[in-house]
């Protein structure tokens, strides 16, 4: 009788391959494509990888259990979770629930400058090898009013068709579609750009560590981007772990998950690195290095546009594999705890949040000389406050809660299936969980608001 839970209607998984698709979907977005890449070239290339890795253990894997335990246990959303347990602890869930709103609605605006873009791809537009024309040409579409808008919606409309079709027939579906293609495109990519000439440099330079270049720097950027990679302290992964049965083994998931998120990340690095170093351009900051640097690549690549389409869709695989996700926490909060009908809250929370995000991307244009925090318009005061406050401080709270409040002896017992189940690591997890995990996402915390 595994499947039967507290919350006898609830939906579940389909499959364990579909769930830890999903959440790798959740974990995999537009940071894994540009700021990996980006992150590794600025911080000394394999110095950084190797640093990244021994992380993704140490915080990673530990957070990505605990999520997945606090879920599974509750049978609930992000707030009912931390409610269940213990009442007073309600508002840190939902600090989950609003950051993934405010990332939602400018994250949605991004995926339309990506739809925008296999537009331009499939047109030719793209086919310009000066990187000068293309930053102009990008400035041009995220400064507009009409544009960005109209694919800010059609990017929006993709998110809530899946996630209306529920767990199974929306969000596993389109991850088990999703999930391999993007592996395939990314594979071939990268054996596309590390066949280039010249691209060796951009190989060695990922992949083989200069332990000189490991400095505290290159250690807290690696851990704020493990942090952020696998779409920590947002709810997420306690929604995603709320609908699974009894018998999911849950410390084999939240090993596998971090692995697939690092894989494409990895990958992402290889089909970026070597064919920007083969080009000669440098590996800019932020989404200039998707949007700039790369369609000047593949102009001078024979087949070069197919190649481009192939990436763009790529990119929108990974974003929309996300999107679902932060909106999934939003719709699983309100069908919970308002007992509201499922369809009907996906359609109002995403034009809700179609509409906020409409000043974000009018924040880069037309609406530019409005802040909201200094110096920030609306998009980035978004990107600030989910990013640098509610995240790492919603993260440290989930270890403070299950390794002192909950206690780890109790999220063992959930993890192992009240000890049918095997969890060699467990008593490192619960020292991680308890006195790691809470002093390095400080770290992330400090660092980010500096």
């Amino acid at each position: 009788m595994a499947n039967i839970n507290q919350n006898q209607d609830r939906e579940q998984w389909g499959s364990k391959i579909g769930f830890i698709l999903a959440a790798a979907g959740s974990a995999v977005g537009l940071g894994n494509l540009w700021k990996f890449p980006y992150m590794a070239g600025k911080n000394g290339g394999g110095a950084f990888v190797l640093v990244y890795f021994i992380i993704l253990f140490l915080v990673g894997f530990t957070l990505m259990l605990a999520e997945i335990v606090l879920g599974r246990h509750t049978q609930l959303n992000a707030i009912g979770a931390y409610r269940k347990i213990r009442k007073n602890w309600a508002w840190v869930g939902g600090l989950g629930v609003l950051a993934g709103f405010l990332i939602l609605s400018f994250y949605s605006v991004v995926g339309g400058w990506v739809i925008n873009y296999i537009v331009k791809s499939l047109t030719g537009a793209l086919n310009v090898s000066d990187a000068e024309v293309l930053g102009g040409m990008f400035g041009e579409l995220i400064s507009g009013t009409t544009v960005p808008i109209f694919y800010h919606g059609l990017f929006m409309l993709a998110t809530l068709l899946i996630v209306f079709g529920g767990i199974g027939g929306g969000i596993e579906k389109s991850s088990k579609i999703m999930m391999p293609a993007l592996f395939i495109m990314i594979i071939i990519l990268a054996i596309r750009s590390m066949t280039l000439p010249g691209a060796v440099e951009g190989i060695k330079y990922l992949l083989v560590p200069d332990f000189s270049k490991i400095t505290i720097g290159v250690i807290l950027d690696a851990l704020g981007q493990v942090f952020f990679s696998l779409s920590l302290g947002m709810g997420c992964m306690i929604t995603y772990g709320s609908y699974l049965s009894k018998d999911t083994n849950i410390p084999q998931s939240a090993t596998i998950i971090p692995l697939i998120d690092t894989g494409v990340a990895l990958l992402a690095g290889l089909a970026v690195l070597p064919a920007v170093f083969a080009f000669g351009f440098e590996p800019s900051a932020g989404p200039g290095l998707i949007f700039i640097t790369f369609p000047a690549v593949f102009a001078q690549m024979p087949l070069g546009s197919l190649f481009a389409v192939m990436f763009f869709v790529l990119v929108l695989f990974a974003a929309l594999s996300s999107s679902i996700s932060l909106l999934e926490v939003c719709v699983a909060y309100v069908v919970d705890e308002w007992k509201m009908n499922r369809k009907v809250t996906t359609i109002v929370l995403g034009v809700v949040i179609f509409l906020i995000g409409i000043p974000c991307s009018l924040s880069l244009g037309p609406w530019s000389d409005i802040t909201l925090l200094p110096g920030k318009g609306f998009f980035d005061t978004f990107d600030f406050v989910s990013s640098n406050i509610l995240l790492p401080l919603g993260g440290l709270l989930l270890c403070i809660f299950v390794g002192w409040i909950w206690g780890t002896d109790n999220a063992i017992k959930e993890a192992t299936n009240d000890g049918n189940l095997e969890f060699k690591l467990s008593g490192a997890w619960a020292f991680l969980v308890k006195y790691v995990g809470p002093v390095a996402i400080l770290l992330v915390f400090i660092r980010s608001l500096l």
